[in-house]
């Protein structure tokens, strides 16, 4: 599963043929959760609140290059959360 990004101890990955709806894989430490890419809701997990937070902050940052990466198949790196 290719990392798309990186920060605050949080790896964001995407995994292109993965089942719908959209969505990203977030981990922190031995938490993992799954965010749906149109409502950044957490539709699976057990993610700390704080980590969620930050993950949510930055998936709003990037929601439309996260649609487009889902869409075209297409991975590259974004930005991390400063």
């Amino acid at each position: 599963m290719p990392e798309i990004a990186r920060f605050y101890g949080i790896v964001i990955k995407l995994f292109f043929g993965d089942h719908p709806p959209p969505h990203f894989h977030a981990v922190y430490g031995e938490h993992v959760g799954l965010f749906n890419i149109e409502t950044l809701e957490m539709i699976e997990g057990d993610l700390p609140k704080r980590a969620k937070k930050l993950i949510i902050e930055w998936a709003t940052l990037n929601k439309s290059q996260l649609k487009n990466m889902w869409e075209t198949k297409e991975f590259h790196k974004l930005p991390p959360l400063d």
